[in-house]
């Protein structure tokens, strides 16, 4: 049920920081369900959008995934170095343009066709990013260069690929634990029958 604007107003804006991402300090006067209104404050991380996507190869049944070294993993007390489905801001180009991207300079895979399969905000009590999901898929003769990321922007990534039971596996022993890949691995799941129909087909991924 959609719930109307009106129901809050933005009282204020102040930002705290405005370095790699902007954080914005917010009050506003919230309107409850039972009328009253109430000032509150919360923060906000401004985002821009990004997109990921699991490469599935159906022949060999595994997936292409990375692994690279995430500081806020690391400060936490967890495993750092994440492994995760290929992924990347959009920095101002379509979300498909951007996934294709990013899936050759983290993988070296060129992308016959991409899927998009929904979008989601992954942490919307605090952070304005909306992620947006692709699937496709592959074979041996798409890798097309290393991966690894890009020299001048100091990536080091790591490219694994697994078979598809494994790294669903993995999660439940917490060595894959991307929200993210999670998504998409179990995506891949429920899918997986479909997907090994389309290449057997010849058919266009869509």
């Amino acid at each position: 049920m959609m719930q109307p604007k009106s129901r809050v107003k933005i009282a204020g804006e102040e930002t705290l920081s405005n370095g790699w991402t902007r954080l914005s300090s917010y009050l506003l006067d919230y309107i409850d369900r039972k009328g009253a209104t109430h000032r509150l404050k919360r923060e906000v991380y401004h985002r821009t959008p990004a997109a990921c996507i699991l490469l599935y190869d159906p022949r060999r049944d595994l997936v292409v995934l990375v692994r690279q070294f995430r500081l806020a993993v690391h400060l936490n007390g967890d495993p750092a170095w994440m492994i995760e489905v290929p992924a990347g801001l959009l920095d101002d180009d379509h979300p498909e343009a951007a996934i294709r991207r990013e899936a050759m300079e983290e993988t070296g895979y060129h992308l016959r066709d991409a899927r998009f399969l929904f979008k989601s905000y992954t942490s919307p009590g605090a952070v304005t990013e909306v992620v947006h999901f692709f699937a496709a898929l592959i074979d041996t003769a798409d890798r097309v260069a290393d991966g690894g990321g890009l020299d001048e922007e100091h990536e080091d990534i790591e490219v694994l690929e697994i078979p598809l039971d494994e790294a669903a596996a993995m999660i439940e022993t917490g060595e894959i634990f991307d929200v993210k890949t999670i998504v998409l691995l179990q995506w891949a799941l429920l899918n997986r029958g479909k997907l090994s129909l389309t290449q057997a087909e010849g058919e266009t991924f869509r």
